[in-house]
């Protein structure tokens, strides 16, 4: 293997396997809204809602990742912060909610930062190599397996602890990725005398000199602040990249009803933390199934085709959630969590193959955003609906917006 492709592979997976595991103290958040505080559906909604605006605007950090620095010194930045806020979060005696939510969209912040870091990364090295589904499929079968600890650990945090065990018990993992992030080397040594070849002035290719700071080139002309944003004009004159944005939004708009979903589990079916993780393990184990399918079979897709058909298949399995027992609840989630990684991977492969060159982190963060407001929307959706007309009628609204994807499909290009 390419020794370079190997750095990138274990940075991506190590990177994601964190973005993974931070999702330990979710559960307990969830029961110490509900059973302590007393929050119903709709308000727990739209705390998540506040929690993940973060997300919304990636394509700013895609910019600052672009422009200043360089993506290991993000990556480093937000780990710390995270760590940070795990200590206050596990050590502080007292902490109101309007705290615990702020806190919660800082944590929200660093990651998202981290995220947009690595997947710049990840778009420039896999186009040069024709390499996007293998390192996206790694990215994500590392959060995978982290989902795996997610459900068993927070499960079993949330009920026989609190949420401050969860952000204390994510401290250790901060420090062994900052470990891994430290030792993160590229090929160009740091005394190198060679010429620089800049990847982040974009004047040059494959060189990662900027890493040691000794890119005399980029320190000679660096371009001004108002020259580099206008320089992003292009953005926002690509048809086809605005198509794709277009698409990424419709396409993963849906009313949410995952939180009442929780309420049913919780209230009807009297699931313990510890077995609503254990079906949350169990479903993540076989998404995996469908990563290792998507990373052996990906240079034979027809990625255009995959997602109209996917449209489709959202419908169906967004139907039948109609019909909602504990034995179909344990069901669907293990046979979408196949299906839906090996839909989900195909829709990261689109969005990676349709960055532009040399603004990579922006523009894939520009689609991030795209996918990650649509996801916020439908949560603002949802909690709105959810008193209004009831859970039934979201379900099928849900499965009905799916197709609206489609005339945009139809005029994309997918190379």
């Amino acid at each position: 293997m390419n020794k370079k492709l190997f750095w990138i592979y274990l940075l991506s997976g190590a990177i994601y396997y964190t973005q993974g595991i931070e999702g330990v103290p979710n559960l307990a958040i969830f029961f110490f809204m509900k059973e302590y505080l007393h929050l119903n559906v709709s308000t727990i909604m739209y705390l998540s809602l506040i929690t993940s605006i973060a997300w919304g605007i990636k394509p700013l950090y895609g910019f600052l990742v672009d422009t200043y620095f360089t993506t290991k010194k993000w990556i480093l930045f937000s780990l710390l912060g995270s760590l940070g806020i795990c200590l206050y979060l596990g050590l502080s005696s007292l902490l109101l909610l309007p705290i615990l939510i702020g806190l919660m969209s800082m944590m929200s912040l660093t990651t998202a930062v981290r995220d947009v870091a690595n997947d710049g990364l990840m778009c420039v090295e896999g186009k040069k190599t024709n390499s996007c589904q293998k390192i996206q499929t790694i990215q994500w079968t590392s959060l995978t397996i982290a989902g795996i600890f997610v459900a068993l650990m927070g499960g079993y945090i949330a009920d026989h602890f609190n949420y401050k065990i969860a952000y204390l018990s994510l401290i250790p993992i901060y420090l062994i990725i900052i470990g891994i992030v430290l030792k993160y080397r590229t090929t160009a040594p740091k005394n190198s005398t060679l010429e620089p070849k800049c990847g982040n002035c974009k004047h040059y290719e494959n060189c990662d000199l900027c890493d040691y700071g000794v890119c005399t080139y980029y320190k000679e002309n660096k371009p001004t602040l108002w020259e580099s944003i206008l320089s992003y004009k292009e953005l926002f004159t690509n048809k086809q990249f605005l198509l794709g944005a277009a698409f990424l939004f419709v396409y993963n708009f849906a009313p949410g009803f995952g939180t009442p979903l929780l309420f049913i589990q919780r209230d009807t079916f009297h699931w313990s933390g510890t077995f609503m993780g254990m079906v949350s393990a169990l479903s993540s184990g076989l998404g995996i199934i469908g990563a290792i399918l998507y990373f052996k079979y990906s240079k034979y897709i027809n990625i255009k085709k995959c997602l109209f058909w996917s449209v489709f298949l959202i419908g169906i399995t967004n139907l039948c959630y109609l019909y909602f027992t504990p034995v179909s609840a344990i069901i669907y989630s293990c046979i979408f969590s196949v299906l839906g990684m090996f839909i989900f991977l195909n829709m990261m492969s689109f969005m990676a193959k349709s960055t532009l060159s040399g603004k990579e982190a922006t523009s894939f963060a520009l689609l991030c955003s795209c996918n990650n407001l649509s996801g916020t929307f439908s949560t603002l959706v949802g909690a709105w609906l959810f008193p209004l007309i009831g859970l039934k009628c979201i379900i099928i609204i849900a499965s009905c917006t799916a197709f609206l994807s489609l005339p945009i499909l139809k005029r994309l290009e997918i190379k």
